[in-house]
């Protein structure tokens, strides 16, 4: 009885694993009202590619992972966040091998082959690669650690997460873009600054930034300052675009609050009764008759 137990276990467990995932829709259904939403840009655009080589010396590529949902991890090993994700990705990497890539962008000042040991030690069980200046610039600069960007079967950033989230979330944004059962909302936004910052134009609100008590005609003036005048703090973006890469740049929140309180400054009219200026000076000229004349040539 028991040889039979254990001859007859591996298809309980298939069925039931089965069962469960063509559950999942039905009972997704009977809770999404209360459950979670993950959000994907509505018209993504292709994420940069590159051409590096990983620590262990071959070619690394976007372009040579299409047909696979790509999770694009920036990160350091001095980053304890990016430190406490790595035991999840080296999951996730494991469970969806087939249809999966984890790519970490180290931008360590550090020496590869110390990368290289770390790697090593912890188990890292995907491609990792030292990630130069220029490609940081095309991801938007990397303000923080760990940064990473979701992208579909086709190579197009659908999702950006800055700083250490549930993993669950990545699972879930994964499956869903591998078209398996998941139990949430998938809901989609435009891009207006959150994953690429030269969107920033298309931003109706700013981090930090009181656009509440303008007319709609001063919020658009300031808006369109917002993303006309350059920020001075060094980061090389306009202030639109600085404060949604660094909303605690005190730089872009002064200028951005003086900009605000100019445009909110009424234009001058005239007291009622009280002619402007155009129009008394042509009361003037009509009262005057020498002025009103041309003079006859001599």
């Amino acid at each position: 009885m028991r040889a039979t137990f254990h001859w007859i276990w591996p298809f309980l467990r298939y069925f039931f694993t089965s069962a469960i995932l063509l559950a999942a829709p039905m009972i997704g259904n009977a809770q999404m009202e209360n459950g979670p939403v993950i959000r994907f840009v509505r018209n993504p655009e292709s994420a940069p590619d590159f051409k590096l080589t990983t620590i262990d010396g071959k070619p690394l590529t976007l372009e040579g992972l299409h047909g696979k949902v790509i999770f694009l991890n920036f990160w350091a090993t001095w980053c304890g966040p990016c430190r406490a994700e790595v035991p999840d990705l080296v999951v996730l990497q494991e469970r969806y091998k087939d249809k999966l890539q984890v790519v970490g962008l180290d931008i360590d000042d550090d020496d590869a082959d110390e990368v290289q040991k770390y790697v090593q030690e912890t188990g890292i069980n995907y491609p990792v690669a030292m990630a130069p200046d220029e490609v940081r610039a095309q991801y938007g600069g990397i303000p923080a650690l760990p940064t990473s960007f979701v992208l579909d079967t086709e190579g197009r950033v659908v999702q950006k997460h800055v700083g250490l989230w549930n993993p669950g979330i990545y699972e879930t944004e994964i499956r869903a873009l591998l078209s398996m059962p998941i139990l949430a909302w998938v809901e989609t936004f435009e891009d207006k600054g959150e994953i690429f910052l030269k969107h920033a134009d298309r931003a109706t609100e700013l981090p930090g930034v009181d656009l509440s008590k303008l007319t709609p005609e001063q919020k658009s003036a300031a808006l369109h300052r917002f993303n006309a005048e350059s920020c001075t703090c060094g980061c090389k973006f306009t202030l639109a675009q600085c404060r949604i890469w660094d909303s605690a740049c005190p730089v872009s929140k002064a200028a951005t609050g003086k900009i605000v309180e100019e445009v909110s400054v009424p234009a001058s009219r005239p007291e009622p009764g009280q002619a402007s200026p155009k129009s008394q000076a042509v009361s003037s000229t009509s009262k005057n008759p020498a002025l009103s004349q041309p003079k006859t040539p001599q």
